[in-house]
Parts: structure tokens; C-alpha cells; sequence
């Protein structure tokens, strides 16, 4: 790793992850698919060029499921953690996981998205803008 990279894992370390920075964003998702994907009440994502993501999978843990029309995710196998996302809708863009990146990135998640799907159950006070849909 570099300072110009971010790196990370999932749980079991089978799926190793670099990436170049500075992200193109960092944002909180809160739709429907996120929530249950990862049984969170809202998912932080960090978008990425797909050139600047590398990949390590030497025992072929990575698994993708096509989870909604045109947009696909990916977990490990081994332990369960969900670790990618692509859409049709972000060509060329490769979303991270948040939390899987052990590494300070070059920005803090600046939006919410899909903000009219989130949980009742949690109370939001950042002062960030939450956008109904994702724009």
C-alpha cells in the first residue's frame, strides 16, 4: 500500500482489496436492497473508478449476485461479508463497502441517498443532504 491507496479485507481475509485514491464519492445509502444486503439500517459506500480497484481473491471466495435489475453485488462466500457493488446506472464505477477499507480515505461521505426508504428507527443528525432518490 501506498498513500495514494486504500486497502482492506473482508471478515475472513479471504477477499483483499486496494484501491486508488481519492474516491470519486463517499455516501450513506438507505434503499431497500442496502438495508438487507447487510442487515444495517443504512450502508456507507465509497465509489471508485473500476481501473483504480484491485482484487485479491487467490481461493475464489468472491460471489456475485444479481440483487436488482442491471446492478449486481458481491460477498464472500466464506464469510458472508458483502464487499462490491456495480450498476449499469455508474458504468465504470466499482462501489466499496465502507467499512471494509481499514484506511483514512482523501473524504467523509458528504450525501444520504435514498433517504425516503430509510429505517424509522434511527434518528440521523449530521447536517448532511439527503436526497429522496439516488441522483
Amino acid at each position: 500500500m501506498t498513500a495514494s491507496t486504500t486497502q482492506g479485507s473482508c471478515l475472513c481475509g479471504s477477499v483483499q482489496l486496494q484501491a486508488r485514491l481519492p474516491a470519486k464519492w463517499v455516501a450513506h445509502c438507505h434503499c431497500t436492497y442496502c438495508r438487507r444486503a447487510h442487515g444495517a439500517a443504512m450502508v456507507t459506500w465509497a465509489g471508485f473508478h473500476d481501473v483504480d480497484v484491485t482484487v485479491s481473491d487467490p481461493n475464489a471466495h468472491l460471489r456475485w449476485y444479481p440483487s436488482s435489475p442491471g446492478a449486481r453485488r458481491a460477498s464472500c462466500s466464506q464469510c458472508g461479508s458483502p464487499v462490491l457493488f456495480t450498476s449499469t446506472r455508474w458504468p465504470g464505477e466499482t462501489h466499496i463497502a465502507r467499512a471494509l477499507l481499514d484506511d483514512h480515505l482523501t473524504q467523509p461521505p458528504t450525501l444520504h441517498v435514498f433517504y425516503d426508504t430509510h429505517v424509522s428507527w434511527l434518528t440521523v443528525n449530521d447536517g448532511l443532504p439527503r436526497s429522496p432518490v439516488d441522483e
